[in-house]
């Protein structure tokens, strides 16, 4: 199948929304500067957001307690039950160790009330430097005080592996029991043919069965009733006492089968047996203990799917090696390779918690993604949020993150829409059009379309984000000059998305201009309008780029692209002060804010580097950015980066770094682990694309830097937020070389940039 499966392991927005948006290592690892690490005490529970654990195969997240089994996702495993979208298949549970300090009427650790009688000196923390949860706390039943301490990961050396430790050191003298279980899930119930219902018939269907769309805080997001985990029926699963071993086949619904198995490492003189039940197989362990003694339990778990290492025999093979190697030994691997990954990093000084942020953003990044594959991210990465499918925020919000600091994880998200090439040009075939359509919602697996029938028109028409791929892997060719990269990958997708515009746009003789109609708005309440100016603006710059990467390569490029090009219909106020969101009739026009900005504020994205003439920019700044309340602002995590970068490409020093305030604290950025939702009040989170915006606002809107054909060009006069002395983007690659480039405040006020080749 797909090439994802075979390389080598070193493996939406609604329109309420998007409307609000739019309109409203070595010794230079940066670990020294500090905001690594992200901790909770007891006080914080009632407000707790799950974190993740993850390394862009398997994710996991986090819970209170420590040892109850999470949610956990893997790449590329999708429930495809025939009348639904696709959606990620929820994982048996890996990560769960219960506890029981067994005296008569005694609770299990997992089911105990979260409570201050149970649970003291509680602490627990996320280290975003290597990528490890550590929970600590004293277990109190029956009088019985057990200190505990437990810390799990996900291997990112060894990507089919989770490991998770529980120490234990009891203030009494007895017998305890331990469980180390392989949770089965059940299929989760109501399900709903979301493929097949319009809007209406969903509502209806919710009513039915008592569901709302409302979420419960702290972290149950708003389309919980839809974005419902996948199924695994396990089919077959086993243990040996004697090995201290579990495992368990199955096979996700319609789909793709998984294995997992885990190995445990005990004290001398445990008594294990193997039980067996409808919840999974799970070894009980049982054991005398000393009072002021700790005793530590490893778990190591494998898992897999076809195509990916899969079957029992083989995890069963990974766990009991990772056994054999040691809990030390897998945890400085982890080190090594998290250390690794650190080495290119954002540092700021002079303002510590936007150091804490810009390092959580860029941690979930790497949780979600992989190097030298052909994997994308959804807008929440390796979660249920939107279904886990692809859309324009992996090229658009989360690529050009990624690419100066993590190319090959950059590359990984271009090589995805290669990859499912030959699905958006049947798709394209099936609509009338030439080239390639990609979905508005893909399936990571095979790029197929997953959009739910009650957003169906925006799979039809919402058709910039075909520009925005185009435009992505010409950016990394740009970066890197690499012309058998083009030649082999990028130029295909290019000329495909160019074939497509060509074939999509329209000639009107009255006016001597190309136009796009019938297409939704980025600003998706305003759908089957005509010339929406950011669907024409993308689309003008992706028929360029095809022909400039056809001159590259000494191919014929259509002359139909640069003529198209160059006479599109670009919606413009009279006089030409500003642009119009689309092409309004005169009256709307002459009412202009009463739209507001629509989609104009994303004509400031970095990554698209729209040609503005400065004036022009200005005019848009005005009437499109600059009245957005800072409330609204603050409130959608997509508004990040449109409102830095374009009041740092205006000259609005001040209110660049204002805005860059706006999230820093609360709203989208839920505790106690900093993770981004997509609004502040929706709870859809980690939200890739916030988290995205956040760094490029930092790589791009910043430091006013541009990636053009001349090179990385200082496009836009630099700027720093009050307070801060510096910022330092580290071990950036660009044309085959590395540097650091640091933006710094002279003694007059004014910001300079400085580029170190190392």
């Amino acid at each position: 199948m797909a090439r994802a499966d075979r390389w080598p392991r070193p493996v939406r927005l609604s329109a309420t929304v998007c409307a609000a948006l739019l309109c409203a290592g070595s010794g230079r690892s940066a670990w020294a500067a500090g905001g690594f690490r992200l901790s909770v005490g007891f006080g914080g529970l009632a407000s707790y957001f799950p974190g993740m654990l993850g390394n862009g195969y398997l994710a996991t997240l986090t819970a209170r307690r420590g040892t109850a089994a999470t949610q956990a996702f893997m790449v590329g495993l999708m429930d495809r039950t025939p009348g639904d979208i696709a959606r990620p298949a929820l994982l048996p549970g890996w990560n769960a160790i219960d506890f029981n300090p067994d005296p008569p009427g005694a609770a299990w650790l997992n089911r105990a009330p979260l409570n201050a009688a149970h649970f003291r000196r509680y602490r627990q923390t996320l280290d975003l430097r290597d990528a490890t949860l550590t929970t600590r706390y004293r277990y109190v039943d029956h009088a019985r005080v057990t200190a505990v301490r437990i810390v799990s990961f996900l291997s990112e050396a060894e990507p089919h592996l989770g490991v998770i430790r529980l120490s234990i050191t009891p203030r009494y003298r007895g017998r305890v029991t331990l469980s180390f279980p392989l949770t089965v899930w059940p299929e989760h119930a109501p399900r709903f043919a979301l493929a097949r219902l319009d809007g209406s018939q969903v509502n209806r269907a919710l009513a039915a069965h008592g569901l709302t769309l409302t979420p419960r805080p702290p972290a149950t997001p708003d389309r919980a009733a839809l974005w419902y985990p996948g199924y695994v029926a396990v089919r077959s699963g086993g243990g040996s006492a004697a090995a201290r071993t579990v495992w368990l086949a199955g096979k996700a619904a319609n789909s793709l089968p998984v294995a997992m198995a885990a190995a445990v490492a005990l004290p001398a003189g445990a008594a294990v047996r193997v039980r067996r039940g409808r919840h999974g197989p799970a070894l009980e362990v049982s054991l005398q203990v000393e009072r002021g003694r700790t005793y530590t339990f490893t778990k190591f778990a494998a898992v897999s799917r076809a195509g990916w290492g899969g079957s029992a025999a083989r995890d069963l093979r990974r766990a009991l090696a990772a056994r054999a190697a040691g809990f030390a030994a897998l945890w400085a691997q982890q080190r090594a390779a998290w250390a690794r990954l650190w080495r290119a990093d954002i540092v700021i000084d002079g303002d510590p918690k936007a150091q804490q942020v810009a390092h959580s953003a860029l941690y979930y990044l790497l949780a979600n993604t992989t190097p030298d594959t052909g994997w994308a991210v959804g807008p929440c990465g390796l979660t249920l949020c939107y279904a886990g499918h692809v859309f324009w925020d992996s090229d658009t919000w989360v690529y050009p993150a990624l690419l100066l600091l993590h190319p090959r994880r950059a590359r990984s998200l271009l090589a995805f829409r290669e990859r499912t090439l030959a699905a958006a040009e049947a798709r394209a075939r099936a609509h009338g059009y030439a080239g390639a359509m990609y979905p508005w919602e893909s399936d990571p697996y095979n790029g197929s379309d997953q959009t739910p029938y009650s957003a169906h028109a925006l799979s039809e028409s919402e058709i910039h984000v075909n520009a925005e791929i185009a435009i992505a892997q010409w950016q990394y060719y740009l970066a890197t000059l690499d012309r058998a990269w083009l030649r082999a990958h990028g130029w295909p997708v290019i000329r495909a998305v160019a074939r497509f515009f060509a074939s999509r746009a329209s000639y009107d003789a009255r006016t001597g201009r190309y136009g796009i109609l019938h297409v939704t708005s980025v600003s998706e309440a305003h759908g089957d309008i005509p010339n929406d100016t950011f669907t024409n603006m993308v689309a003008a710059k992706a028929l360029r780029i095809a022909a400039s990467a056809a001159r590259v390569l000494g191919e014929r490029a259509d002359p139909r692209w640069r003529r198209i090009a160059g006479a599109m219909d670009i919606p413009l106020a009279p006089g030409g002060r500003h642009h119009l969101p689309y092409q309004l009739s005169r009256a709307a026009a002459a009412g202009g804010p009463a739209f507001g900005g629509g989609p104009l504020p994303l004509l400031f994205l970095p990554a698209l580097d729209l040609p503005l003439p400065a004036a022009l920019a200005r005019g848009d700044y005005d009437y499109a950015v600059r009245p957005i309340p800072s409330s609204r602002v603050a409130a959608v995590s997509m508004g990040i980066l449109p409102c830095v970068a374009a009041a740092a490409e205006v000259g609005r020093d001040a209110e660049a770094g204002a805005r860059l305030a706006l999230y820093l604290t609360g709203g989208t950025l839920k505790p106690p682990f900093n993770v981004r939702t997509e609004t502040a009040s929706n709870n859809v989170g980690p939200f890739l694309t916030g988290s995205g915006g956040y760094l490029q606002s930092l790589i791009y809107g910043l430091t006013g830097l541009r990636i053009r054909p001349r090179g990385l060009v200082d496009a836009y006069t630099p700027v720093l937020p009050r307070g801060w002395r510096s910022v330092t983007l580290r071990e950036v690659s660009f044309r085959g070389r590395r540097l650091d480039i640091t933006l710094t405040r002279g003694a007059n006020g004014a910001v300079r940039l400085k580029r170190r080749v190392l």
